[in-house]
């Protein structure tokens, strides 16, 4: 009889279990996925054989990095899909990472000083801006990236804003004009659509070829476009072209770098690495120029320089158009898979794509080259992580902690005479910020309302709203209290995995002696180590403590704590402004008769701000969604009434008008 599945535990702690669920998993190639007991992706990777991959996991353990050993004793359910091939388990794992982004594959981290460029293929009318966050929206959408240098990305942004006539705003400033953009030919009209979208993504895809690295092919088809227009005699669009021209020249006028080989294009790419972090460089070269510079980091923990390279070509190769593949590609080491490569970079560029790793002459000097750009890299990260290391030491020492704390929370509360209270939890995972772990709370107490505040109060139900499952899994019983000298991550039980080493309350004796009492309802004051930061003279004070501790403003520990304490107020702030701007608009449109909650959310999608609705005519009224002449009038009624007072609303109600805000 084959074991009993129970998936809400792991298979390490189930050794029939994990032997039958082994055996089940074919010899052939395809991509495997780990999930743990909330069946979340830990894990996806590929092999020419599952069955042999998978048992490797579980074997020798002792021959597994930290990271992996980690993960195999979170894994409750396996699964595979078997692919023809290698290859095409190459395309397929690239696929699932960059959907599912689980958590034990980021081999390459999202370091936020490396941004990228967006453009928002999916959209009539495409967006293009710089961000630090690559989130998939569609399918369809593209990143540029990352590139190290941030400066120069925004002054070729800049330019490429003025050379093309691009949307300049995500939303319309106006319902029915257009702004003063257009008129000094910046837009091309796209609120109002007097460019069609065809034309407009035209114009994009001109844009595109600049950060694909593609100008010179850009410019020459500029030129036969300029020669076009003089043959028909158009002559205000050939100088319209001649702009562009003269705006792309001044584009690649600071390019300072170029080789003799001028008719080759390639990319080349070096690392620099210590036992734990790799700082990785791709040097874009087209038609001998240096036209783009792109950075990693990696996990360099137990892995080989050649695969963490082969790792940065699958991440980097993977996301961009066959134009930007290059048909030949410098690397520092052999890739471990290097004929696989070649074979997916062809079929990526629909031609042969080779790679080489260069021992002498030019080619190696350019090696050497961008091996020295990453080593630079890489001494700027490492410094970096020397910094937030002495930050958690110090705190430790400040706090009497055995150990420097890795999870850090902070608490905050935001509100205006207690409406639309508000708090926010912001996490620190080894000193820096984790934004994935965020998370905000609508206050829920009846006795914290619009005149009423209570700060104590609201920290108190946050506190207990935060750990009643772990005052649960104590009551059955965990051992919470071991978690204080262990770690929150080296407990995985039942999805609690989110046990902070401190917990940190803006405010002062008053707001920890509010949280110290709800955690003591928990029964858990004595296992949380609990600390506040005043605002006023940056003192640290302790739970049953009636002085601070001792300690200075500038010391990394509290340094460290006020960034946390900082954070934790933007973040509370931004929440309460949100709440508070839906309030508004929800209010007063609701105050209108006829108008229905339903009908309220129409109207913000079609005019996106209140004030919107208030300039609107009457006749524009009537052409939103659902709004036909009698409540179009009605409408504009309410926010117009007539002078004799009959239809008139409260004047404060009027005067409160809200800042433009998008639905």
């Amino acid at each position: 009889m084959d074991p009993a599945p129970a998936p809400g535990s792991p298979l390490l702690t189930q050794p029939e279990r994990l032997e039958h669920r082994l055996k089940e998993i074919p010899a052939e190639p395809g991509c495997y996925l780990m999930r743990d007991g909330d069946d979340r992706i830990l894990y996806v990777g590929k092999s020419k054989s599952l069955r042999s991959r998978v048992r490797s996991y579980f074997r020798s353990r002792h021959d597994l990095s930290p990271r992996i050993r980690l993960m195999t004793r979170q894994v409750c359910e396996i699964e595979f899909i078997v692919t023809d091939s290698e290859a095409e388990a190459l395309v397929l794992e690239s696929n699932l990472i960059k959907n599912h982004q689980p958590h034990f594959n980021v081999l390459l981290k999202d370091d936020k000083k490396y941004p990228y460029l967006c453009i928002t293929w999916s959209e009539a009318y495409p967006r293009i801006f710089i961000t630090r966050r690559r989130r998939f929206r569609s399918p369809l959408d593209r990143f540029y990236g990352p590139y190290v240098d941030v400066g120069l990305l925004r002054r070729t942004l800049f330019l490429v804003k003025r050379v093309f006539p691009l949307r300049q705003r995500p939303r319309p400033m106006y319902p029915d004009r257009t702004c003063l953009n257009y008129n000094i030919g910046r837009c091309p009209g796209v609120c109002q659509e007097k460019i069609s979208s065809e034309d407009y993504h035209r114009t994009i895809r001109k844009v595109a070829m600049v950060f694909q690295g593609r100008s010179d092919e850009l410019q020459q088809l500029l030129q036969e476009q300029m020669g076009r227009y003089a043959e028909r005699m158009d002559y205000e669009s050939a100088a319209r072209v001649r702009d562009q021209l003269q705006g792309l020249d001044q584009l690649t006028a600071d390019q300072k770098m170029s080789l003799p080989d001028s008719s080759v294009s390639r990319d080349v790419l070096a690392l620099a690495f210590d036992d734990r972090l790799a700082a990785v460089q791709l040097f874009q070269m087209r038609a001998g120029k240096l036209v783009g510079r792109l950075g990693y980091t990696a996990d360099a923990s137990g892995l080989e320089p050649g695969l963490i390279l082969q790792r940065v070509i699958e991440e980097h190769y993977s996301q961009v158009d066959s134009v930007e593949v290059p048909p030949e590609l410098l690397v520092q080491h052999a890739l471990p898979q290097q004929t696989l490569m070649e074979d997916w970079l062809s079929e990526q560029r629909e031609r042969r794509v080779q790679i080489h790793c260069p021992q002498r002459q030019q080619k190696a000097d350019l090696i050497e080259l961008v091996q020295r750009n990453a080593e630079f890299e890489l001494l700027r990260a490492k410094q970096g992580q020397e910094k937030q290391s002495l930050a958690t030491e110090d705190l430790a020492q400040l706090l009497e902690l055995p150990t420097p704390p890795r999870r850090i929370e902070g608490y905050d509360i935001s509100h205006i005479q207690g409406s639309d209270a508000v708090a926010s939890q912001v996490v620190f995972i080894d000193g820096l910020p984790a934004k994935q772990h965020y998370r905000k709370y609508k206050i829920r107490s009846s006795s914290i309302r619009a005149g009423h505040s209570d700060d104590f109060m609201a920290m108190a139900e946050i506190m207990r709203r935060r750990f009643r499952r772990w005052a649960r899994a104590k009551a059955e019983g965990v051992d919470v209290g071991a978690l204080r000298h262990k770690g929150g991550s080296a407990l995985q039980t039942d999805g609690l995995n989110d046990w902070p080493d401190v917990v940190m309350i803006d405010g002062g004796k008053g707001q920890l002696s509010a949280v110290m009492e709800a955690l003591r309802e928990l029964d858990l004051h004595e296992d949380l180590n609990v600390c506040s930061l005043a605002k006023q003279r940056e003192e640290v004070f302790l739970p049953g403590e009636s002085q601070p501790l001792e300690s200075e403003p500038d010391q990394l520990g509290v340094v460290l704590l006020r960034r946390l304490r900082d954070e934790a107020h933007r973040f509370a702030v931004t929440f309460h402004r949100q709440q508070r701007g839906e309030r508004m608009k929800r209010s007063r449109l609701s105050d209108i008769p006829g108008v229905g909650p339903k009908r309220v959310k129409d109207l913000l999608a079609h005019f996106h701000s209140i004030d919107a609705i208030q300039l609107a005519s009457i006749e524009t009224l009537s052409k939103a969604p659902g709004v036909g002449p009698a409540l179009a009038r009605d409408i504009h009624d309410f926010f117009h009434p007539s002078e004799d007072g009959d239809d008139g609303v409260d004047g404060a109600a009027l005067e409160e008008q809200p800042q433009e805000l998008s639905a």
